[in-house]
């Protein structure tokens, strides 16, 4: 109905700058109808299609075929549009008849018709695609969202089965060789698992907790080799709100024993250290001459994690007496607030955004006031000495008041920010 009056607005304006004149009355009124009449059969015969081809021909495999069906359709079923508005006006509006109406017919009426049609349809197209383009950037930032933490939490559950299926190979050594030793190590497995059950779900653990892990399960390995390792892990680090992924130095600890020869003539050597931001895990090397194929889950694991969590690498160093994994040392906190005030910031620029949009909106809707409500005051003048021009003048222009306090935040019965404070008020409600 808008689009209708809109170009009935337009048509009546060409006619009167080229010297026509227009009067007040029942068949003015009766123009814009039939001019509403041919928009709502045209946005229906056209939104119609347009949903129709929509669902069933898809952009990604019939994008070709597509645009095609789009626009021979939407040419085809306009053409029909036209006929039949054209028709009923004339022969059941009017009430002339078929052989009037066939000889009054110009091939321009239908030109004029088509070309307005795909003018209006093109605008509302491109603000359909841009609004699919908007959803699908967003979309695609939910999906790389998602595939990352459902990466990271993949990568976390592997570390239960691995540690479990490691602990039990070394349990079922033991047993053979000294079983109260292996009493023992049954006892200290369920502490270190229970760790390994807790601390598994978390991103980020502090280095300190850590380190305590470590000498524990470093204890446990030295249940198993005895003489043939040694271990020097520290009690504590510079900073204590430093972080670490959760069961790195485990692993590392367990990839050492399991690719270097363990033995009372050749022991063995781990050392854990600081070196700047840096959680350093050495071993002497002296690697086995035959070993199983590794599963890869370790280092690997660790360096994915770091990877997801941390733009951050982990280095290997690998000489040919000595093996390095630097872990990078991460501070959550400063993470957190970093974190904390880019999304204060995205916040403020997303607001700030959308005030400027209102007040671009605003100042749109007065240019169209200051350009229309002076050509209707003109049109009256020029028509009838009946001021009918006043109702638009008035009703339009509460309407750009209304506009205005709506974007620059005005609320002068309630105060500045209102909403805001009304909305705190009742989220301080217990009983809300």
């Amino acid at each position: 109905m808008l689009v209708g009056m809109v170009i009935g607005a337009v048509f009546i304006g060409l006619r009167l700058i080229n010297g026509g004149e227009i009067a007040l009355n029942g068949k003015l009124f009766q123009e814009i109808g039939y001019y509403i009449y041919y928009s709502l059969i045209l946005t229906v015969i056209n939104s119609t299609y347009f949903d129709y081809v929509n669902e069933q021909v898809k952009w990604g495999k019939l994008a070709k075929y597509r645009l095609v069906l789009s626009a021979l359709g939407g040419i085809g079923l306009t053409m029909i549009g036209i006929v039949f508005a054209r028709t009923t006006i004339h022969l059941v509006f009017e009430g002339r008849s078929w052989q009037a109406f066939v000889e009054g017919e110009r091939a321009i009426f239908y030109v004029v018709a088509l070309l307005i049609t795909f003018v209006v349809s093109l605008f509302f197209h491109a603000i359909y695609f841009y609004k699919r383009w908007q959803e699908k950037k967003v979309k695609e930032q939910k999906i790389i969202a998602g595939s990352a933490s459902a990466r990271f939490d993949a990568l976390k559950n592997q570390l239960d089965p691995h540690f479990l299926f490691n602990s039990l190979n070394v349990l079922t050594s033991l047993i053979d060789e000294d079983p109260k030793q292996a009493q023992r190590f049954t006892t200290s497995l369920s502490k270190v698992y229970r760790y390994v059950l807790e601390q598994k779900n978390k991103d980020l653990v502090t280095v300190e907790e850590e380190l305590a892990f470590a000498r524990t399960y470093a204890r446990l390995l030295k249940m198993r080799f005895e003489d043939g390792l040694h271990f020097e892990i520290p009690d504590s680090v510079s900073n204590p709100e430093a972080k670490i992924v959760p069961l790195s130095l485990q692993l590392l600890l367990e990839n050492a024993v399991k690719h270097n020869v363990v033995t009372s003539s050749r022991p063995l050597s781990l050392k854990v250290y600081e070196e700047g931001d840096l959680l350093v895990v050495s071993n002497n090397l002296q690697e086995k001459e035959v070993v199983k194929k590794s599963s890869g889950v370790g280092l690997q694991n660790i360096q994915q994690r770091y990877r997801i969590l941390s733009n951050r690498e982990v280095l290997i160093d690998k000489s040919s007496s000595d093996f390095k994994v630097h872990l990078p040392v991460l501070t959550q906190q400063i993470k957190v607030v970093e974190s904390q005030e880019e999304h204060i910031e995205e916040k403020r620029y997303l607001k700030a955004k959308e005030r400027v949009d209102a007040i671009k909106g605003f100042y749109g809707n007065l240019a169209s006031y200051l350009v229309v409500i002076p050509f209707l005051w003109w049109l009256n003048s020029r028509t009838t000495s009946f001021v009918w021009a006043i109702f638009p003048t008035i009703g339009w222009g509460m309407g750009l008041l209304v506009h205005a306090l709506e974007a620059f935040d005005a609320h002068p019965l309630w105060g500045k920010r209102w909403e805001e404070r009304k909305i705190k008020e009742l989220m301080d409600k217990e009983d809300f």
